[in-house]
């Protein structure tokens, strides 16, 4: 069942070195999607959070680079050839003029001898600060063949300029619609299809200054009007309006939610002012004729590109689950910084931890996942894994963009964020041996006292929940196998930085606490009776929590894999939408397509199905209003198949930072087909895969400058017959997987033979 390991590079070798793949060359493209510190559009500009054009906007709410040395980035512009980068030339200037004549008055880099195409630094003479700049990029092919020069990008500096800051977008207003409207005869209904974080605006004629009550929710009654008292943290909201005579538009002031408003809170700027989460409109004792576009919602979100991204199956609940967790990641996005929904609108990292991989898979937008995850380093919250995550964090930042700024100016905060001062001699952390100190509170940016191990949230008894709560009867102990699994993957996970930063001591000694808590795992952990690791030394009790996390995390050996994933499934959804995240990635870590298919399409009330069906079109904070009668519904931490199906159902993930590399390994399980678009810093990956009884389709397009290694299903054979855009391949099939030649750029139909 564990399946897929990589295949030792020798063989890779062979079958390079024997496979001839035809790839339909064109001309050599040109660089396109130019990119400023992660801003493909630095130049935009909002008024009031509309976009606008045509002058300057100096109210400190634009995308203004503030960088000395900003980092440069592009794409391969889509021909459809395999095409790869061998060096680039850039000029900048401070007019369009002097490019036209291949002039960079400011920066020439010369021809630099290079594959890279992303978080390349400045190095041209000092910036000038509130300065417009313009640049453009020639690249040089595999074969030396140089290309024409890139569409021009342009950027403005901020009036100050720093040695590293993070660039991000202003918010953004985008008016929309009712997509139905409803005349009663005791009032009018909007609804607006979805809800969103947004603001309302009215335009009412009035002969007789009525006064209008104005009514806004998330949630239905069974006949079909909003629902007043809908629980938990589902809102409604009622106005009263006083109507002027005449015909007036008006745009109600919500009232600040005390709670999402408080000192820990991401507070709304001003340009934007308070939101509100709310899909239907309701107006009662207006008397006059209401049109579709008398009823105006202002949503606030992110810049976000709905065209990024697509999936589409044979499957019609997995697609609409698709689209519930899409949607949630751009609607949840109102506050600029990754919150946790409506209730409090705190970041946490563990909300931010799951929103940042849903965002990469949606959108190809990495600005607002790092300022995110900068703010929560210095801005903790209590929980022992939620701090770990950081370095999770900061790792998925670097592999997705390969820009290495934002880990060296956090370095010694991400040290800090190991908990290393918590560690034992046996090679595991824990809060209950002494040894939270104020000091270590101060390094990791917490203001509280102490942290506490949290497991999954909320625990038995909380909220006066139905059942145990989430944590599948979590034994806690002194030494928490949860807390360990994420102190095993940060640990790992910081290795790859210090080595990527040129910090060697650092790297080495990571490693070997990692694999100091790689063997306690192993010896003071492994049930082999149930063939499932403990949640303690001390305890007998083994939860699908910590099985989950030590399979997904890569601390189960071959050997025991199996066993373990089998434990696994013989706990089914025993986990909170929190939980989820990495119980996805153990199912499919395990090569087990089909349970990861059945929990993603499941109708059982603890699915992300159940959502849609009691309303919500953003996704839960928990899996039904009876297992968190507290909860709200536009909690993003709720949309993980946004990532799964992405990254592990169509299989399409980075394995070298900036995606020079990448893996493509789906596993469809019993789908019929499946289509996706994956967007990735160097461009679109897009993939089809069919299959019946006798064939297994591929349809793959790879970006210019990147490399594909693709794993496919086969039937058992020991080298199953496979075809490259129409020309047999050699290659060998290990535990039902094939891996075939690496695929550099290009657009590739690939068969396998499954009888």
């Amino acid at each position: 069942m564990r399946g897929f390991r990589l295949v030792s590079f020798f063989v890779w070798c062979l079958w390079a070195s024997s496979a001839v793949i035809t790839v339909y060359a064109q001309e050599s493209p040109r660089a396109v999607n130019l990119k400023v510190d992660l801003l493909q559009y630095p130049m935009l500009q909002v008024v009031n959070g509309y976009p606008v054009v045509g002058y300057h906007v100096n109210d400190g709410n634009q995308p203004l680079i503030a960088n000395k040395q900003p980092a440069f980035g592009w794409e391969l512009a889509d021909t459809g050839g395999g095409t790869m980068q061998s060096a680039y030339r850039i000029i900048m200037a401070t007019d369009k003029d002097s490019l036209a004549k291949g002039i960079g008055n400011v920066w020439d880099s010369g021809k630099v001898i290079s594959d890279a195409s992303t978080a390349i630094s400045y190095a041209g003479n000092p910036l000038e600060p509130h300065t417009d700049y313009a640049w453009q990029v020639m690249l040089w092919d595999e074969d030396g063949v140089p290309t024409g020069w890139s569409p021009v990008g342009h950027f403005r500096t901020a009036d100050t300029l720093h040695e590293y800051r993070t660039a991000f977008y202003p918010l953004q207003k985008t008016d929309e619609w009712p997509q139905r409207l409803s005349v009663l005869p005791n009032e009018i209904q909007a609804d607006f299809g979805k809800a969103s974080f947004g603001q309302l605006r009215l335009t009412l004629t009035s002969v007789d200054a009525d006064t209008v009550t104005v009514r806004l929710g998330e949630a239905v009654n069974a006949d079909g009007t909003i629902n007043r008292r809908p629980g938990g943290t589902i809102r409604y909201a009622e106005y009263r309006l006083a109507l002027q005579r005449g015909r007036h538009t008006y745009r109600l002031q919500f009232v600040p939610d005390k709670r999402n408003t408080g000192r820990q809170a991401v507070k709304m700027p001003a340009y934007i002012g308070e939101v509100m989460p709310f899909r239907y409109v309701a107006l009662e004792g207006y008397a006059g004729k209401m049109e579709t576009g008398d009823i105006v919602r202002a949503t606030v979100h992110y810049p976000f590109d709905d065209f990024a991204s697509h999936f589409e199956s044979s499957d019609s609940v997995l697609n609409a689950v698709w689209e519930l967790c899409k949607y949630s990641i751009k609607a949840t996005s109102f506050a600029g910084i990754y919150v946790d929904g409506d209730r409090e609108r705190i970041p946490y990292e563990a909300d931010a931890y799951i929103n940042q991989l849903g965002h990469y898979s949606v959108d190809k937008e990495y600005t607002m996942a790092r300022r995110s995850h900068e703010y929560l380093l210095h801005h903790a919250t209590w929980p022992t894994e939620w701090i770990l995550q950081s370095v999770l964090m900061a790792y998925n930042d670097y592999l997705y963009t390969g820009d290495l700024r934002s880990v060296r100016q956090h370095y010694d905060d991400l040290k800090a964020k190991l908990l290393l001062p918590l560690r034992e001699a046996n090679g595991f952390i824990s809060t209950r041996k002494g040894k939270q100190t104020p000091q270590l509170m101060e390094a990791v940016h917490y203001r509280g006292e102490s942290l506490r191990d949290i497991v999954d949230w909320p625990h038995t008894g909380g909220f006066g929940m139905v059942g145990n709560g989430e944590t599948d009867g979590f034994v806690f102990t002194d030494y928490n196998a949860v807390v360990n699994a994420f102190h095993y993957k940060a640990l790992h996970d910081m290795a790859k930085l210090a080595e990527a930063l040129g910090r060697g001591a650092d790297a080495e000694a990571f490693s070997e606490k990692a694999a100091e808590t790689y063997r306690a795992f192993q010896s003071l952990l492994w049930d082999n009776r149930s063939g499932a690791y403990r949640d303690g030394p001390d305890t007998d009790h083994a939860s699908l929590h910590t099985n989950m996390m030590a399979l997904a995390f890569g601390l189960v050996p071959d050997g025991k894999a199996d066993r373990v994933a089998a434990f696994i499934r013989s706990r089914g959804l025993a986990c909170s939408v929190y939980g989820s995240q990495f119980l996805m990635d153990a199912i499919y870590e395990a090569g087990d397509a089909n349970y990861g298919l059945s929990l993603l399409t499941s109708q059982d009330d603890r699915s992300w199905y159940n959502m849609i069906r009691a309303g919500s079109t953003i996704t839960m904070e928990a899996w039904d209003n009876k297992y968190k009668p507290n909860q709200d519904w536009n909690h993003a931490w709720g949309a993980v198949p946004a990532n799964t199906i992405p990254r592990k159902l169509m299989g399409v993930e980075p394995l070298e930072p900036g995606w020079r590399v990448f893996r493509v390994r789906p596993q469809i399980g019993s789908l019929a087909w499946a289509t996706a678009v994956v967007p990735t810093i160097r461009g679109s990956v897009r993939l089809s895969c069919r299959q019946d009884n006798d064939t297994y389709t591929l349809e793959l397009t790879v970006p210019g400058n990147t490399t594909a290694q693709v794993e496919l299903p086969y039937a058992g054979k020991k080298r199953p017959a496979m075809t490259i855009n129409g020309e047999s391949v050699r290659v060998k099939g290990t535990d039902g997987l094939s891996a075939l030649p690496p695929l550099t750029g290009g657009s590739y139909r690939i068969t396998v033979d499954m009888r």
